[in-house]
């Protein structure tokens, strides 16, 4: 009986350890400070390894690139909800994006597939936001956490949306070289 570690490829540990140096890389380069986190282009990234390598890849170059940089430039409280948010955000584009007979290859598909994972970063950072200030930090009541973490959900949405504006056009011309 072969074992599961046996059926990994030296292909896919190059395709997630590179998609992973990609993410922090996009993540690190331009990045402004928020009010409990930061604005970035990262999620173009994942949103690329969703579609370019489905769903297993991208959940975990995607948790991997992200924490690194959380854990690099300061952000360390947040690297575990990272790995997590970032993961499963990966891989609920890469579902969506690669359901029935899509294949990644339906545009619109791939724009439903990155809202519906980008409502979720949204709450899950939210939701950790409040986590933080009420339980970690200690600073505040859930209450009063749950209301001042609504400030970061303005710039996780424009976050989401400059992530699918950068995304959708490389994906498409990768997609076309590909098949060229």
């Amino acid at each position: 009986m072969e074992s599961k570690l046996s059926s990994i490829k030296t292909i896919d540990i190059v395709q997630i350890s590179l998609m992973a140096a990609i993410t922090f890389i996009a993540t690190s380069v331009i990045h402004i400070p928020t009010f409990m986190g930061v604005l970035h282009l990262g999620d173009s990234m994942i949103f690329l390894s969703a579609i370019l390598f489905g769903r297993k890849k991208s959940a975990i170059s995607s948790a991997v690139g992200m924490c690194l940089f959380d854990l690099i430039s300061g952000y360390t409280l947040w690297a575990p909800f990272t790995l997590v948010i970032k993961g499963v955000m990966g891989y609920v584009a890469g579902s969506i994006a690669y359901r029935k007979d899509y294949n990644g290859d339906n545009t619109s598909n791939n724009v439903f597939a990155f809202v519906v994972a980008g409502i979720w970063m949204i709450t899950a950072y939210y939701v950790g936001g409040a986590i933080i200030l009420t339980f970690i930090s200690k600073e505040f009541a859930l209450k009063q956490a749950l209301i001042i973490s609504l400030k970061d959900i303005p710039t996780n949405i424009l976050q989401i949306a400059g992530g699918m504006a950068l995304a959708l056009p490389l994906i498409s011309a990768l997609k076309r070289k590909v098949n060229m």
